[in-house]
């Protein structure tokens, strides 16, 4: 009975939001609050709340500071330099946005956190994305999908967990699967290059001088009583609005005045328009946030605050709380300036904090009433026992949905140690069912019990349900791209 009512939450769950039935926050806490009932334990539901918001406290206090710690660094133009590379590749064409989007992604998540991969991506394509109208949806399915095979790096998470389970050395899991998770990267960029093709035949190959100008027609009314443009200079290559072509300048340009100004404008604009119109603007090289003077500082102190958390010195929500302390006291030394940047980014650290906390109420329930024991249970024990000398490719077909049902944690913890012990006594040694336990970390990060997710979602302003439908398939064929390059190679 657990077992059923335990895939039917999730699944009620998964169709109400992808539904746009409920919002995210909703729907993660009434529903596991409904079935608590169900089960007979609603009397222990408070209970099982606690104790889910007690275990993702932590992770919550980490997000917060993160985004204010590297929404500060986007501020103060850390990352300016690497984003300019990129948006150079991709100039104004559909295809390369998508690839650059895949290879920023790839980049950033060398740092093992899926959040900053996600914050950088996220602010430096959706200027782009916005302008040019393309899908917002194709930018975070390739930037999560990207994440999700670089998250298997030993300082990510899951090869951690793995080899603390099963007591083996992290190096021994991990150095193996650098040719898999290469093709699986490999497979990431071959994706973005068929998801960018086909925005360029939606859209055509654009100009943005071409867009600028479509913009400024439809800005400019009759009855208009004046327009003028400002620049934003980001970077990139090509056609410009406002000067010759292969200048080396990509100018978005911003409408104002005419009709529809003043008041009634003003009044009519939404909190979303405004939004965006600050965030295209977000790599201004004007921007009055840049600390040029203190670019060295910021990234020793980035690159610091990273390798302290490799070297695990202290535990992660403390050196970000630290880290982003310290930046915003040195880079806006006056009070006012720090109340800004904070409030700058209140918005980021409210949603995702909120859905974390949300997220705890669903895990709490699902391990407090024992239903991810039981589906983890039913699902080991379906396994035929003609299956036990190829536990470690079943290992690596059940990574998928399990680790997308379920916390790394619950997985790692619970239902890998299991696995291993099956296939030990059929000879399959626990290496390998670690290694094929990684291939479904590129579908599981787009699972709704991944923190990351809502800060990817949220800053790209994309409903978590138009999200998951469309990268759950594209991220499940990547995942078995590196099951089946891992079986080739000899490694699974």
């Amino acid at each position: 009975m657990l077992t059923i009512l335990g895939f039917t939450m999730i699944a009620t769950f998964l169709v109400l939001i992808m539904m746009k039935k409920m919002s995210p926050i909703a729907a993660l806490v009434l529903i596991p609050a409904l079935f608590c009932v169900f089960v007979g334990k609603g009397a222990h539901l408070g209970d099982y709340v606690i104790e889910g918001v007690g275990n993702l406290a932590p992770t919550a206090a980490m997000l917060m500071f993160a985004i204010v710690y590297f929404g500060v660094m986007i501020d103060v133009g850390l990352f300016d330099p690497i984003v300019r590379g990129i948006l150079k590749f991709c100039k104004a064409d559909p295809l390369r946005i998508v690839v650059g989007t895949a290879l920023l992604a790839a980049i950033v998540s060398l740092d093992g956190d899926g959040s900053t991969t996600f914050m950088i991506t996220v602010s430096a394509m959706y200027p782009l994305y916005k302008r040019l109208k393309m899908s917002l949806v194709v930018m975070t399915g390739v930037a999560a999908t990207a994440n999700g095979v670089m998250n298997t790096l030993p300082w990510g998470g899951p090869t951690a967990r793995a080899a603390t389970a099963l007591k083996l050395d992290a190096g021994d899991i991990f150095v193996p699967m650098i040719p898999a998770l290469a093709v699986g990267l490999v497979a990431v960029i071959a994706l973005s290059y068929v998801l960018g093709l086909r925005e360029r035949k939606r859209l055509g190959v654009l100009s943005l001088a071409d867009v600028l100008e479509k913009e400024k027609q439809e800005t400019e009314t009759p009855g208009a009583t004046e327009v003028t443009e400002t620049e934003t200079v980001l970077v990139g290559a090509g056609a410009t609005a406002s000067g010759g072509p292969g200048d080396g300048k990509v100018r978005f340009s911003k409408t104002t005045g005419g009709a529809g100004s003043g008041t009634d404008a003003t009044d009519d604009a939404t909190d979303d328009e405004e939004e965006d119109d600050v965030r295209l603007q977000g790599l201004d090289p004007n921007r009055p946030t840049l600390r040029p003077k203190l670019y060295w500082f910021n990234a020793l102190l980035t690159l610091t605050l990273l390798t302290a958390m490799i070297m695990e010195l202290l535990p992660i929500p403390v050196l970000f709380l630290l880290g982003a302390a310290l930046a915003l006291s040195v880079n806006f030394p006056h009070i006012p300036d720090q109340k800004a940047r904070l409030a700058a980014h209140a918005d980021n650290v409210l949603n995702v904090s909120g859905m974390v906390f949300a997220a705890a109420v669903f895990t709490g329930v699902l391990q407090g009433t024992g239903m991810v024991d039981s589906m983890a249970k039913w699902l080991v024990d379906g396994i035929p026992d003609g299956m036990g000398p190829h536990m470690a490719i079943v290992t690596g077909v059940l990574s998928l949905p399990l680790t997308y049902f379920m916390s790394n944690d619950g997985f790692y913890f619970g239902v890998l140690p299991v696995l291993a012990e099956a296939g030990a006594a059929h000879g399959v040694s626990p290496l390998e069912i670690a290694r094929a336990s990684l291939v479904g970390q590129p579908l599981h990060m787009s699972s709704p019990l991944v923190p990351a997710v809502y800060v990817l979602v949220g800053m790209a302003k994309v409903e978590f349900g138009d999200h998951t439908k469309f990268v759950v398939k594209w991220a499940a064929l990547t995942s078995l791209v590196v099951l089946g390059a891992g079986i080739l190679f000899g490694i699974i």
